[in-house]
Protein backbone atom coordinates (compact mmCIF):
# COMPACT_ATOMS: atom_id res chain seq x y z
CA UNK A 1 0.00 0.00 0.00
CA UNK A 2 2.82 2.41 0.84
CA UNK A 3 4.54 1.74 -2.49
CA UNK A 4 1.26 2.21 -4.34
CA UNK A 5 0.62 5.56 -2.68
CA UNK A 6 4.05 6.77 -3.64
CA UNK A 7 3.71 5.65 -7.25
CA UNK A 8 0.04 6.38 -8.11
CA UNK A 9 -1.22 8.58 -5.27
CA UNK A 10 -3.62 8.04 -2.35
CA UNK A 11 -6.91 8.20 -4.30
CA UNK A 12 -5.77 5.75 -6.97
CA UNK A 13 -4.45 3.41 -4.27
CA UNK A 14 -7.92 3.18 -2.73
CA UNK A 15 -9.43 2.41 -6.15
CA UNK A 16 -6.87 -0.32 -6.79
CA UNK A 17 -7.26 -1.88 -3.35
CA UNK A 18 -11.04 -1.69 -3.55
CA UNK A 19 -11.08 -3.39 -6.95
CA UNK A 20 -8.70 -6.06 -5.69
CA UNK A 21 -10.78 -6.75 -2.59
CA UNK A 22 -13.98 -6.89 -4.67
CA UNK A 23 -12.47 -9.39 -7.07
CA UNK A 24 -11.15 -11.67 -4.33
CA UNK A 25 -14.40 -11.59 -2.34
CA UNK A 26 -16.48 -12.15 -5.47
CA UNK A 27 -14.42 -15.18 -6.41
CA UNK A 28 -14.57 -16.53 -2.86
CA UNK A 29 -18.32 -15.96 -2.56
CA UNK A 30 -18.95 -17.82 -5.83
CA UNK A 31 -17.88 -21.05 -4.11
CA UNK A 32 -20.28 -20.61 -1.18
CA UNK A 33 -23.63 -22.39 -1.41
CA UNK A 34 -26.25 -23.24 1.23
CA UNK A 35 -25.83 -26.79 2.57
CA UNK A 36 -28.53 -29.40 1.91
CA UNK A 37 -31.23 -29.87 4.52
CA UNK A 38 -29.98 -31.70 7.64
CA UNK A 39 -26.42 -31.63 6.30
CA UNK A 40 -23.72 -32.85 8.66
CA UNK A 41 -19.97 -33.32 8.05
CA UNK A 42 -19.09 -36.98 7.56
CA UNK A 43 -16.67 -37.07 10.49
CA UNK A 44 -19.26 -35.58 12.86
CA UNK A 45 -21.92 -37.98 11.60
CA UNK A 46 -19.67 -40.97 12.29
CA UNK A 47 -18.85 -39.66 15.77
CA UNK A 48 -22.55 -39.31 16.58
CA UNK A 49 -23.40 -42.74 15.19
CA UNK A 50 -20.72 -44.35 17.34
CA UNK A 51 -21.81 -42.41 20.43
CA UNK A 52 -18.56 -40.45 20.69
CA UNK A 53 -20.28 -37.13 20.18
CA UNK A 54 -23.73 -35.82 21.03
CA UNK A 55 -25.63 -33.20 19.06
CA UNK A 56 -25.89 -30.01 21.07
CA UNK A 57 -29.30 -28.42 20.62
CA UNK A 58 -29.66 -24.67 20.16
CA UNK A 59 -31.55 -22.73 22.80
CA UNK A 60 -34.34 -22.01 20.29
CA UNK A 61 -34.94 -21.36 16.60
CA UNK A 62 -35.84 -17.70 15.93
CA UNK A 63 -36.03 -15.45 12.92
CA UNK A 64 -33.94 -12.27 12.90
CA UNK A 65 -37.01 -10.15 13.69
CA UNK A 66 -37.88 -12.39 16.62
CA UNK A 67 -34.30 -12.44 17.92
CA UNK A 68 -33.93 -8.65 18.14
CA UNK A 69 -37.00 -8.54 20.38
CA UNK A 70 -35.36 -10.72 23.04
CA UNK A 71 -33.31 -9.48 25.96
CA UNK A 72 -30.64 -12.06 25.19
CA UNK A 73 -29.95 -10.32 21.88
CA UNK A 74 -29.43 -6.94 23.51
CA UNK A 75 -27.33 -8.40 26.29
CA UNK A 76 -25.03 -10.02 23.72
CA UNK A 77 -25.11 -6.81 21.66
CA UNK A 78 -24.04 -4.72 24.67
CA UNK A 79 -21.23 -7.13 25.55
CA UNK A 80 -19.94 -7.08 21.98
CA UNK A 81 -20.14 -3.29 21.76
CA UNK A 82 -17.98 -2.82 24.86
CA UNK A 83 -15.52 -5.53 23.83
CA UNK A 84 -15.20 -4.03 20.35
CA UNK A 85 -14.84 -0.48 21.66
CA UNK A 86 -12.01 -1.52 23.96
CA UNK A 87 -10.21 -3.41 21.22
CA UNK A 88 -10.48 -0.70 18.57
CA UNK A 89 -9.51 1.93 21.12
CA UNK A 90 -6.37 -0.04 21.92
CA UNK A 91 -5.50 -0.56 18.27
CA UNK A 92 -6.00 3.12 17.43
CA UNK A 93 -3.71 4.55 20.14
CA UNK A 94 -1.37 1.70 21.09
CA UNK A 95 1.71 3.31 19.56
CA UNK A 96 1.49 6.80 21.15
CA UNK A 97 0.11 5.30 24.36
CA UNK A 98 3.06 2.92 24.79
CA UNK A 99 5.54 5.69 23.99
CA UNK A 100 4.01 8.07 26.51
CA UNK A 101 3.15 5.73 29.39
CA UNK A 102 6.20 3.43 29.50
CA UNK A 103 8.62 5.23 27.21
CA UNK A 104 8.62 2.68 24.40
CA UNK A 105 10.75 3.78 21.44
CA UNK A 106 9.19 4.72 18.10
CA UNK A 107 10.61 1.58 16.51
CA UNK A 108 9.39 -0.53 19.42
CA UNK A 109 5.91 0.99 19.17
CA UNK A 110 5.82 0.24 15.44
CA UNK A 111 6.81 -3.37 16.16
CA UNK A 112 4.08 -3.58 18.81
CA UNK A 113 1.45 -2.51 16.28
CA UNK A 114 2.61 -5.24 13.92
CA UNK A 115 2.49 -7.88 16.65
CA UNK A 116 -1.00 -6.70 17.58
CA UNK A 117 -2.15 -7.80 14.14
CA UNK A 118 -0.87 -11.29 14.87
CA UNK A 119 -2.69 -11.42 18.21
CA UNK A 120 -5.84 -10.03 16.63
CA UNK A 121 -5.85 -12.81 14.03
CA UNK A 122 -4.50 -15.43 16.41
CA UNK A 123 -7.14 -14.55 18.98
CA UNK A 124 -9.85 -15.30 16.45
CA UNK A 125 -8.44 -18.78 15.85
CA UNK A 126 -7.38 -19.61 19.39
CA UNK A 127 -10.46 -18.37 21.22
CA UNK A 128 -12.76 -19.97 18.65
CA UNK A 129 -11.08 -23.33 19.26
CA UNK A 130 -11.24 -22.81 23.03
CA UNK A 131 -14.96 -22.04 22.90
CA UNK A 132 -15.68 -25.51 21.51
CA UNK A 133 -14.46 -26.91 24.82
CA UNK A 134 -15.28 -24.11 27.26
CA UNK A 135 -18.54 -22.89 25.73
CA UNK A 136 -19.27 -19.49 24.22
CA UNK A 137 -20.75 -18.09 27.43
CA UNK A 138 -17.67 -18.96 29.45
CA UNK A 139 -15.28 -17.62 26.81
CA UNK A 140 -16.93 -14.20 26.86
CA UNK A 141 -16.74 -14.16 30.65
CA UNK A 142 -13.02 -15.00 30.36
CA UNK A 143 -12.60 -12.14 27.87
CA UNK A 144 -13.90 -9.65 30.38
CA UNK A 145 -11.96 -11.09 33.32
CA UNK A 146 -8.72 -10.81 31.32
CA UNK A 147 -9.51 -7.24 30.32
CA UNK A 148 -10.53 -6.19 33.82
CA UNK A 149 -7.13 -7.35 35.07
CA UNK A 150 -5.37 -5.74 32.10
CA UNK A 151 -7.01 -2.33 32.50
CA UNK A 152 -6.32 -2.39 36.23
CA UNK A 153 -2.63 -3.15 35.72
CA UNK A 154 -1.94 -0.90 32.73
CA UNK A 155 -2.02 2.40 34.71
CA UNK A 156 0.47 1.14 37.29
CA UNK A 157 2.77 -0.88 35.01
CA UNK A 158 6.20 0.57 34.34
CA UNK A 159 7.75 -2.52 32.79
CA UNK A 160 7.76 -2.19 28.99
CA UNK A 161 7.37 -5.91 28.32
CA UNK A 162 4.47 -6.39 30.74
CA UNK A 163 2.75 -3.31 29.33
CA UNK A 164 2.93 -4.75 25.82
CA UNK A 165 1.71 -8.17 26.97
CA UNK A 166 -1.36 -6.59 28.57
CA UNK A 167 -2.15 -4.69 25.38
CA UNK A 168 -1.78 -7.86 23.32
CA UNK A 169 -4.14 -9.73 25.64
CA UNK A 170 -6.81 -7.05 25.16
CA UNK A 171 -6.37 -7.24 21.38
CA UNK A 172 -6.63 -11.04 21.41
CA UNK A 173 -9.96 -10.76 23.26
CA UNK A 174 -11.10 -8.25 20.64
CA UNK A 175 -10.32 -10.72 17.86
CA UNK A 176 -11.80 -13.63 19.79
CA UNK A 177 -15.06 -11.75 20.20
CA UNK A 178 -15.55 -11.70 16.43
CA UNK A 179 -14.85 -15.39 15.92
CA UNK A 180 -17.16 -16.44 18.74
CA UNK A 181 -20.03 -14.08 17.91
CA UNK A 182 -21.75 -16.06 15.10
CA UNK A 183 -21.49 -19.33 17.02
CA UNK A 184 -22.84 -17.66 20.18
CA UNK A 185 -25.72 -16.20 18.15
CA UNK A 186 -26.42 -19.66 16.76
CA UNK A 187 -26.44 -21.15 20.26
CA UNK A 188 -28.92 -18.53 21.48
CA UNK A 189 -31.22 -18.06 18.50
CA UNK A 190 -30.65 -21.11 16.31
CA UNK A 191 -29.21 -21.36 12.82
CA UNK A 192 -32.47 -20.59 10.99
CA UNK A 193 -31.47 -16.96 10.27
CA UNK A 194 -28.14 -16.74 12.06
CA UNK A 195 -26.59 -14.85 9.14
CA UNK A 196 -29.06 -11.98 9.46
CA UNK A 197 -28.83 -12.02 13.26
CA UNK A 198 -25.05 -11.90 13.03
CA UNK A 199 -25.41 -8.91 10.72
CA UNK A 200 -27.49 -7.07 13.31
CA UNK A 201 -24.94 -7.87 15.99
CA UNK A 202 -22.12 -6.54 13.79
CA UNK A 203 -23.57 -3.05 14.10
CA UNK A 204 -21.50 -3.02 17.29
CA UNK A 205 -18.38 -3.05 15.09
CA UNK A 206 -19.39 0.20 13.41
CA UNK A 207 -20.45 1.84 16.65
CA UNK A 208 -17.39 0.58 18.52
CA UNK A 209 -15.15 1.90 15.77
CA UNK A 210 -16.56 5.37 16.42
CA UNK A 211 -17.16 5.20 20.16
CA UNK A 212 -13.82 3.74 21.28
CA UNK A 213 -11.45 6.17 19.52
CA UNK A 214 -13.74 9.16 20.23
CA UNK A 215 -13.83 8.32 23.93
CA UNK A 216 -10.06 7.90 24.26
CA UNK A 217 -9.42 11.13 22.34
CA UNK A 218 -11.91 13.04 24.47
CA UNK A 219 -10.40 11.77 27.73
CA UNK A 220 -6.82 12.31 26.55
CA UNK A 221 -7.68 15.78 25.29
CA UNK A 222 -9.32 16.85 28.53
CA UNK A 223 -6.85 15.27 30.97
CA UNK A 224 -3.64 15.21 28.94
CA UNK A 225 -3.00 11.62 30.00
CA UNK A 226 -3.87 8.08 28.96
CA UNK A 227 -4.15 6.89 32.57
CA UNK A 228 -7.83 7.93 32.98
CA UNK A 229 -8.57 6.05 29.77
CA UNK A 230 -7.57 2.78 31.42
CA UNK A 231 -9.86 3.36 34.38
CA UNK A 232 -12.76 4.39 32.13
CA UNK A 233 -12.50 1.21 30.09
CA UNK A 234 -12.05 -0.81 33.27
CA UNK A 235 -15.49 0.45 34.30
CA UNK A 236 -17.01 -0.38 30.92
CA UNK A 237 -15.50 -3.86 30.87
CA UNK A 238 -16.76 -4.44 34.42
CA UNK A 239 -20.28 -3.64 33.18
CA UNK A 240 -19.82 -6.07 30.29
CA UNK A 241 -18.61 -8.74 32.74
CA UNK A 242 -21.75 -8.33 34.84
CA UNK A 243 -23.93 -8.58 31.74
CA UNK A 244 -22.11 -11.74 30.64
CA UNK A 245 -22.67 -13.39 34.02
CA UNK A 246 -26.31 -12.29 33.99
CA UNK A 247 -26.72 -13.70 30.47
CA UNK A 248 -25.27 -17.06 31.50
CA UNK A 249 -27.58 -17.27 34.51
CA UNK A 250 -30.59 -16.24 32.43
CA UNK A 251 -29.80 -18.84 29.76
CA UNK A 252 -29.65 -21.54 32.43
CA UNK A 253 -32.98 -20.33 33.81
CA UNK A 254 -34.48 -20.39 30.32
CA UNK A 255 -33.22 -23.94 29.75
CA UNK A 256 -34.76 -25.11 33.02
CA UNK A 257 -38.12 -23.63 32.01
CA UNK A 258 -37.86 -25.38 28.65
CA UNK A 259 -37.10 -28.66 30.37
CA UNK A 260 -40.17 -28.31 32.60
CA UNK A 261 -42.37 -27.55 29.59
CA UNK A 262 -40.97 -30.51 27.65
CA UNK A 263 -41.44 -32.89 30.57
CA UNK A 264 -44.94 -31.71 31.45
CA UNK A 265 -46.90 -33.67 28.80
CA UNK A 266 -45.04 -36.86 29.72
CA UNK A 267 -45.87 -36.31 33.37
CA UNK A 268 -49.53 -35.80 32.64
CA UNK A 269 -49.62 -38.89 30.47
CA UNK A 270 -48.05 -41.04 33.16
CA UNK A 271 -50.60 -39.87 35.74
CA UNK A 272 -53.46 -40.70 33.40
CA UNK A 273 -52.16 -44.19 32.71
CA UNK A 274 -51.69 -44.87 36.42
Amino acid sequence: AANLMQSVGISSTYYILGAGYFLLMFLGASYITPPPANYMPEGMKQAIDTGKKAVKKDLRQLTAKEAVKTKHFWMLWSMKLINTSAGIMMISVASPMAQEVVGLSVAGAAALVGIMGIFNGGGRLGWAAASDYLGRQNVFIIFFVIQIVAFLLLPITTNVLIFQVLILLVVSCYGGGFSNLPAFAGDLFGTKEVGAIHGYLLTTWSLGGVFGPMLVNAIKGSTGSYIPVFYTFFGLIAVAFMISVWLKMDIKKFQMKQQVVNEQPAGKASRKTS
